[in-house]
């Protein structure tokens, strides 16, 4: 079973352990806990487990949105911080959007209200209250087989919007669109019973190429729509029919549809079942020409038509910022690496690029060191070794979304290295240990600064089991044992690397040599250890970061440690790449290699989030940020900072709206938030900080 629960005692609760995503959550119950099994039946909700308590208070010591539920589930009223609602003398239901998804099955009266580090369900007697609990891992139904047949090729493209539960708007709710079923070549055109393939009215009409097919896939997927054959690319409905073409580019015409109808069903959903006051929503609502309630009621067709009467530059500066671009070859194999990247609603590119004029060059094989900024000389990552023969390359299209993945040839620059290995390694590892299994590998003596500094960093939250081994000058006999049986979650190797190995004390380690690892997730702080890095994910880990050039030791260290805190927070690689990159010493020789969206450690409190503040005067300051996605909060969740006096929340991912808040509120906000912050253009570390920044 993926979710199982516990009785604790210190303090008396319940703690729930996804045990495939690494994912826990702690729910306080007054009175001592003796949980009861129950049938998920009892609730309205999909759930994977659920259990009874006797209890007439819960308190969740993280801050989350919360929505309350009559007893058919429809939603009456959606909380943020600093507000309380009343509970009637009747069935209902509280929903808690951690990082497993829980539903409190209330039979009586009572209060919720929320601060800013709890949220506590307060009843007016002691009652049965039902808790149910639902993973987010989401698995394929099944799996597709096509041919290389552009026509087979279409039908299996056409197949995969059977993960969707819904064609309404709510469909822009991340737990309403399952991962698609996925795609193998074969001899033949298979779809298997498990994958229903939608019967639908509209569908996208596009040249019979592998390249245009596989740009259409996200678009299909959302929309529910068929692929067909044509000469001009048009999205056709029973109704109309519309160009996909835009500024001479199929891939643009497409990438804009995409936006313009995901963003408008994230505004038109807010009629149905949950409801958020939306920044979005509210900016755009006097300049559309429809009314939501009325839109929210017609067909997906009826929806489209309407949607397209609304110019997409009125809209673009409101639309999420995309989570992924994925740059794919014209490759019939590229159908099978589909399924992962429509799972993340991502863009299709095709690989096109151009050698960067600034191609790094390695020091020359006798230099151990190199200049810093600062003129001095400084020790590099680098042991002698010749350059590598890989070939650079930077994407045309490489600012649309927070990530860029190549899965073309060469070694990509502004880019982060794709592999379909990567993320097929995520659906087939086990159910992994009850805590997180951190290994620290320290290959130089001359380096420890770093791994102290990463030892104090790890797992340093009280709520989260963490188990931290380190490992000093390793052989290559006992560090092929740890990437083989360690099973660990993470590994942050310091030390040095070559195109062929990482070193070890007694020569170096070539993962290519290795039939397979047991990892999840890695940072090889080390020279030139991409291809070390890329083996990893083609043998069983998920992603990681390596480097392709040189780095100064003082700078790697830097580095190193703002990795360390931002993964040690909940932010994915790519955005933990993304802040440490445009915050710190970590420079655009580090990328991401196999699947950017892979992560360490679940997030508090929602979507993790880089905040930004700057005062007007003594008592006033604007707050705003960047606020990512998650495994969790996929595109199209909502997000907003907990702070009492802002109540309107926004689509993730992308900048939060600037706000003006007090400077008690924000004062109170920073003694509890543990999220980064960027102050006059520096970045802090709130654990360290606190308010000192106010004064």
């Amino acid at each position: 079973m993926t979710i199982t629960f516990d009785a604790t005692t210190d303090p008396p609760g319940l703690e729930f352990h996804d045990s495939i995503e690494q994912r826990r959550l702690q729910l306080g119950i007054d009175g001592s806990v003796d949980p009861e099994p129950v049938a998920v039946e009892t609730f309205e909700f999909p759930l994977n487990t659920a259990c009874t308590v006797e209890t007439d208070a819960l308190r969740l010591d993280q801050t989350c949105s919360v929505t309350i539920h009559d007893e058919t589930g429809r939603t009456e009223a959606a909380l943020g911080t600093g507000q309380t609602a009343e509970l009637e003398d009747r069935l209902q239901f509280v929903g808690l959007s951690g990082p497993i998804k829980l539903y409190c099955r209330v039979p009586v009266a009572g209060t919720v209200g929320i601060g800013i580090t709890a949220v506590r369900i307060s009843l007016e007697r002691e009652a049965t209250v039902g808790v149910g609990a639902r993973s987010l891992h989401d698995r394929p139904a099944g799996t597709i087989t096509t041919t290389s047949d552009i026509d087979d090729m279409m039908a299996a493209v056409s197949a995969m919007p059977s993960a969707l539960k819904t064609t309404s708007p709510e469909r822009t709710w991340p737990t309403l669109r399952g991962h698609p079923p996925l795609i193998e070549l074969g001899d033949r055109l298979e779809i298997p019973d498990p994958v229903d393939v939608p019967d639908s009215d509209v569908s996208l009409v596009v040249p019979p190429n592998y390249r245009s097919v596989f740009q259409a896939a996200p678009l299909a997927f959302f929309l529910g729509a068929t692929v067909r054959a044509g000469q001009e690319p048009r999205l056709e409905t029973s109704e109309f029919t519309h160009s996909l073409i835009e500024a001479g580019s199929l891939e643009d015409g497409i990438a804009t549809l995409l936006k313009r109808v995901f963003f408008l069903d994230s505004l038109v959903r807010m009629e149905g079942v949950f409801q958020y006051d939306l920044y979005e929503r509210s900016v755009l609502e006097d300049d559309l020409p429809f009314e939501f309630r009325e839109t929210y009621d017609l067909s997906l067709t009826e929806r489209l038509e309407r949607y397209l009467e609304v110019p997409f530059d009125r809209l673009e500066p409101y639309v999420p910022r995309w989570p992924l671009t994925a740059h794919v070859p014209a490759d019939p194999e590229t159908v099978e690496l589909l399924p992962f990247v429509v799972n993340e609603l991502g863009i299709v590119r095709e690989t096109r690029g151009q050698v960067p004029e600034a191609i790094p060059e390695p020091e020359p094989a006798t230099a151990q060191l190199v200049r810093s900024a600062a003129g001095s000389r400084s020790q590099s990552r680098a042991p002698p070794s010749s350059p590598g023969e890989s070939v650079f390359v930077r994407p045309a299209v490489a600012d649309e979304s927070v990530e860029h993945a190549w899965f073309g040839d060469g070694i990509p620059k502004q880019a982060s290295k794709a592999t379909v290995e990567a993320y097929r390694n995520q659906l087939d590892h086990d159910e992994r240990t009850a805590s997180i299994e951190i290994l620290l590998v320290c290959n130089d003596a001359r380096m420890l600064e770093e791994h102290d500094i990463l030892d104090e960093t790890y797992g340093n939250r009280e709520t989260l089991p963490f188990e931290i081994d380190s490992e000093f000058g390793v052989s290559t006999r006992r560090l092929t044992e740890l990437l083989t049986g360690g099973g660990y979650d993470f590994l942050h190797y310091i030390g040095h690397a070559t195109e062929d190995g990482i070193e070890c004390a007694d020569g170096d380690l070539d993962v290519r040599t290795l039939e397979a690892v047991d990892l999840g997730v890695f940072f090889l702080n080390a020279c030139r250890s991409y291809e070390q890095g890329l083996a990893l994910t083609e043998r069983g880990a998920f992603g990681g970061v390596s480097t392709y050039a040189d780095v100064v030791n003082e700078d790697a260290v830097e580095a190193g440690e703002t990795m360390a805190r931002l993964l040690n927070r909940g932010f994915p690689l790519r955005g933990a790449l993304e802040i440490a990159q445009d915050h710190s010493a970590l420079g655009d020789q580090y990328l991401i290699v196999g699947d950017g969206s892979a992560d360490i450690a679940q997030s508090d409190g929602g979507t993790p989030g880089l905040l930004e503040f700057d005062p007007i005067d003594d008592s006033t300051y604007t707050l705003g940020g960047q606020a990512y996605t998650t495994k969790e909060y996929k595109l199209g969740s909502v997000s907003t900072p907990a702070i009492q006096t802002i109540q309107q929340h926004h689509l993730s991912p992308g900048a939060l709206p600037q706000e003006r808040v007090e400077r008690d509120a924000l004062e109170e906000y920073l003694t509890w938030s543990k999220y980064p912050l960027l102050f006059e253009d520096e970045i802090y570390w709130n654990d360290e900080v606190g308010t000192d920044l106010l004064r």
